[in-house]
């Protein structure tokens, strides 16, 4: 068939787009910009177009829907304070130009059905269904509403929490377990959780192609396994062949102050682990197994997920992170080929270094930085600017890298996102920390025409208003030691 797959950047798209190709589909994928597919190992299999699902102007959307039989809704803007709004307007934009354009099926992934909380937290017991839902929750479930009348026959595949390799959900399980042999937790961690493999939502996702054209209503997705979040702590312990957890609940913990915990402890931004957090105030059990009528394989339990997961992590060989998806405006206004041209003010750092070493050595070097390679300079001052992002509620340092030695165009890098990479002469990244103004950092490989290389590394920074020249300043006593720190050593690593 022929697919459109939204969301192509993201977690489960940037999985599922091959996995369609591999059964022998037609993808389309339609993202804001082609650019940040470019470098994914499948891009020269797939039509690629470029647009907005919230643009008021749907000439976009609509060529992408040409021909299209099934669209696939995998967007959303978790992360963004406005969330529930944007993806509204998404919901509502795709399906009508996916009624208008003919499209045979919708296929979303949303979350499970919104459900009151249990006794414990709603000492009431009055609520109806629904209604003390989470934000997070309640958005996904107004989508699947509006796709589900759209006119268009929609599958909804309702998936709790997704136990795979760098999932937002399996990053926070594995970060507080390894990191907190002790811990005090919320009263939540005892609500049952039915967790489902990536692989068991990317074969349900594509087996629902082929659904029955009067079929238009949702699925509860689980995996083999009922546990509370604290077996699943304690399950991934075991698995990990780490000590038993020991895991202490407290009414005292609100998902509020749960939320800032778990960004401080796990790689999760606060913006992403606060509306996650929230939902597991409510339990995710499959009330039916429907989907299994028309993919009948048996979905894999817990501890194999986990096993699946931590091997793909040791290997390298992690296909998408939950940090692929980048926010709604991390990739729109890249680096200005001139930006006195431009009309505003800009700042730039400018740094070289001879290195003794060919090209290939020190371009190595260039692209493995970040992550667990660090980045070559005075770590102490690293540390503390990604602490006060974090602080800020930005991202922080802590995103790390989705492989040691490779990069892709479109890509998280630590506080960084990956916005040109030309393999053996040029890293661009585009800075996603908090700050008043938009920041580049660039790392360049050029040949001296003797065998060895230079390094070439330039900081740009436009600021944004009093607030960005004051930061400018406040940062400038700084750049002497961690930009020329960085210049040498990374010359000196190449050397090496």
């Amino acid at each position: 068939m022929h697919c459109l797959v939204t969301g192509a950047t993201g977690y489960i798209g940037g999985r599922l787009a091959p996995r369609l190709l591999d059964e022998g589909h037609t993808v389309r994928c339609l993202s804001r910009s082609a650019a940040r597919l470019r470098d994914v190992p499948w891009a020269g299999r797939v039509e690629i177009a470029e647009g907005d699902l919230t643009d008021p102007d749907p000439d976009s959307l609509r060529r992408a829907l040409d021909r299209i039989e099934v669209a696939y809704f995998l967007v959303h803007s978790l992360g963004r304070r406005d969330f529930e709004d944007v993806d509204r307007r998404a919901a509502h934009n795709f399906a009508e130009a996916c009624r208008e354009a003919g499209v045979k099926r919708i296929i979303y992934l949303g979350g499970p059905e919104p459900q009151s909380p249990p006794a414990a937290e709603n000492p009431r017991g009055d609520r109806r269904p629904g209604e003390t839902a989470s934000a997070h929750l309640r958005s996904r479930a107004e989508v699947a509403r509006i796709l589900l009348d759209s006119g268009v026959p929609t599958a909804v595949l309702r998936a709790p929490v997704i136990i795979g390799s760098g999932s937002a959900s399996f990053e926070m399980l594995r970060y507080l377990t390894e990191r907190l042999p002790a811990m005090v937790t919320p009263r939540w961690v005892g609500n049952r959780i039915q967790p489902v493999a990536v692989r068991d939502v990317l074969r349900y996702l594509v087996a629902a192609t082929v659904l029955p054209a009067e079929v238009n209503r949702g699925f509860d997705l689980g995996g083999a396994d009922v546990l509370t979040y604290a077996e699943m702590m304690q399950r991934y312990a075991r698995v990990a062949g780490l000590r038993r957890r020991l895991i202490v609940p407290t009414r005292a913990l609100s998902p509020w102050l749960s939320s800032h915990w778990v960004g401080l402890v796990t790689p999760v931004p606060n913006a992403i682990a606060r509306p996650l957090v929230a939902s597991l105030v409510h339990e995710a059990v499959a009330h039916e197994q429907d989907i299994r009528a028309y993919e009948p394989g048996e979905p894999l339990g817990f501890d194999e997920a986990v096993r699946l997961a931590l091997g793909k992590i040791r290997n390298a060989d992690v296909e998408t992170r939950w940090s692929s998806a980048a926010g709604r405006d991390a990739a729109a206004e890249p680096l200005p080929s001139d930006p006195d041209w431009s009309g505003g003010s800009v700042y730039v750092d400018e740094r070289s270094r001879p290195v003794d070493a060919p090209v290939d050595a020190l371009w190595r070097v260039i692209e493995g930085v970040g992550g667990e390679n660090g980045w070559y300079s005075f770590p102490l001052a690293w540390s503390v600017r990604g602490w006060l992002d974090r602080m800020a509620g930005g991202v922080g340092l802590r995103r790390g890298r989705r492989d040691r030695h490779r990069l892709r165009v479109g890509e998280a890098l630590d506080w960084w996102r990956v916005e040109e990479i030309v393999p053996g002469s040029l890293l661009r990244l585009r800075a996603e920390m908090r700050v008043p103004g938009r920041a580049w950092l660039e790392m360049r490989a050029t040949a001296d025409g003797e065998g060895r290389s230079v390094y070439r590394q330039r900081a740009v920074f436009l600021p944004r208003g009093l607030a960005g020249h004051a930061y400018w300043a406040s940062v400038l006593p700084f750049h002497g030691l961690v930009f020329n720190g960085m210049a040498r050593n990374i010359a000196r690593r190449a050397a090496s």
